[in-house]
């Protein structure tokens, strides 16, 4: 089983392990140009070393900028680059105006906007306990943009797509983890696993696994699938003891530490935690939905259903047998 290494100092030998010298690397979060570094999480050893997992030493994740903002970055996108194939609500490169590259997954899809809802609570919550998510942005799209693009698909997506999108930091160069190929840190597999289960994340398989590599270090995509109590609120609660399926998991054979990322994870998510990252979610995507008044009262659904599920935790017990 090969592994991921990197030249010099900092280099890694197993996927989400740390380099001994715990060395970072340089020069890599400009963020001035397209295919800038993203900041996953804002932590050590994670986006800006040539590795991706936290170990035991490391204690709470300081929040990244957008976190302590309370908002998502926000851009307007310039170019419609090229649409992408793989994803299937057919997402686009996009280029915006603060000259960096964007894959964009648009409102007008047909999972519609709580995909992208789920997106942002699950990205944002990863980012925020340390675990290497891209960097999100919201993409103001003027479906005029796109007249050029020859799929008659792809047009019909983006004139429904005016306004408001999300926008996932591109990774020029990245590849798809391959399980077969890589060895993964049991500790960041864990880590990974108790995220995955907490949130109910049914499209990280050994099929599908949503992980990419760059520059030695993994990446994890594409968390529209998430949350799924949102899609029936009416039966929400019973999503909260929910067993998770780990089975078909792409790192449910790396032996994954699940006991310690338990203890480094759940205190963390409490109620304040939550409630900023509800808060980055825009209005327009909660608007007139069903069984609520207001936004703020399906922010704090969210907020009350998660809250009860890490407190129950019985699902823990089911992801580790």
């Amino acid at each position: 089983m090969a592994a991921i290494c990197g030249g010099g100092r900092g280099s890694v030998d197993t996927i989400g392990q740390r380099a001994a010298d715990g060395e970072r690397t340089r020069g890599v979060l400009d963020g001035s140009r397209a295919g800038r570094v993203p900041t996953p999480g804002g932590a050590p050893g994670v986006g800006v070393q040539r590795t991706g997992a936290l170990d035991a030493r490391e204690q709470r994740v300081p929040p990244v900028v957008s976190m302590l903002a309370g908002v998502l970055k926000k851009v307007i996108a310039t170019r419609y680059v090229l649409p992408l194939r793989e994803g299937g609500s057919l997402p686009g490169l996009v280029e915006a105006d603060d000259l960096g590259m964007y894959v964009v997954k648009f409102i007008g899809a047909g999972q519609g906007r709580k995909t992208l809802v789920a997106e942002v609570l699950t990205g944002e919550l990863g980012r925020a306990l340390g675990l290497p998510i891209p960097e999100l942005a919201l993409v103001e799209f003027d479906a005029v943009i796109g007249r050029g693009e020859p799929d008659p698909e792809v047009q019909e997506l983006l004139k429904a797509s005016d306004g408001l999108n999300l926008g996932m930091d591109f990774l020029p160069g990245s590849l798809g983890f391959d399980p077969l190929t890589f060895e993964v840190d049991p500790g960041f597999a864990g880590r990974v696993l108790w995220f995955d289960a907490l949130t109910g994340n049914v499209d990280r398989s050994w099929r599908n696994p949503n992980m990419l590599l760059w520059h030695g270090a993994p990446y994890l995509i594409d968390h529209g699938a998430t949350l799924i109590f949102h899609h029936s609120w009416a039966n929400a609660d019973r999503f909260i003891s929910r067993p998770y399926d780990v089975a078909d998991h792409v790192l449910s054979g790396s032996s994954p530490e699940l006991a310690a990322a338990d203890a480094a994870l759940a205190p963390l998510v409490d109620e304040e935690l939550l409630r900023r990252v509800v808060g980055m979610v825009p209005d327009v995507w909660l608007e007139e939905e069903p069984g609520f008044d207001t936004p703020e009262a399906v922010r704090e659904a969210y907020v009350r259903h998660l809250l009860a599920r890490v407190a129950d935790r019985s699902w823990l017990s089911e992801v580790g047998s």
